[in-house]
């Protein structure tokens, strides 16, 4: 049996709405362990929400707490958390696992994550579709998409956050569009 928990967790950002799912399996593996499902910011484009019959459960979310706290102190710079399995379309997952390759501090194009899952062309807005829709934001570094011009694109935590990730990532400045 799977249960849906969360937790708050403050951070640069504001506070991060922290949704996983948890079964019985995994409390015995890892103790506090959870699947991440979501990681969402206030006002977030299409961010989750708690719902009814969740469990608050902010001791199921410490790694990933300990691990967000070192990211945003800038001693980390990769995360290794386990994630919930079966989120979004294939297409969508293809994306996703682009998201995950790119190196931090690095940036690339939305027409670069296309030619990578063989969407060019006209498949630029379905990849930026399957990037604004990436449920886990800063796990998944969906903040290091650029647009072509280098400019600020899309993101659905808002741009000043993708700014914020980018600028503590010690990216270059970039242009507003």
């Amino acid at each position: 049996m799977t249960t849906t928990v969360y937790a708050r967790v403050e951070s640069p950002l504001g506070e991060l709405l922290l949704v996983g799912e948890e079964s019985a399996a995994d409390v015995g593996e890892r103790a506090g362990g959870v699947r991440l499902r979501s990681l969402s910011v206030p006002g977030q484009k299409g961010g989750a929400v708690v719902e009814d019959g969740w469990r608050y459960a902010p001791e199921a979310f410490t790694e990933v707490g300990r691990q967000l706290e070192a990211y945003f102190a800038g001693r980390s710079t990769r995360f290794d958390v386990p994630v919930a399995e079966g989120l979004g379309t294939e297409f969508q997952r293809r994306v996703w696992a682009v998201l995950e390759s790119i190196p931090y501090g690095s940036t690339v194009s939305y027409g670069e994550v296309a030619a990578q899952v063989g969407a060019s062309g006209a498949g630029v807005r379905a990849v930026g579709t399957a990037i604004g829709r990436n449920p886990l934001l800063v796990v998944r570094p969906c903040h290091r998409v650029i647009g072509a011009d280098g400019a600020l694109r899309g993101y659905a935590g808002g741009l000043e956050r993708k700014k914020l990730l980018l600028g503590l990532e010690g990216g270059a400045e970039r242009s507003e569009p």
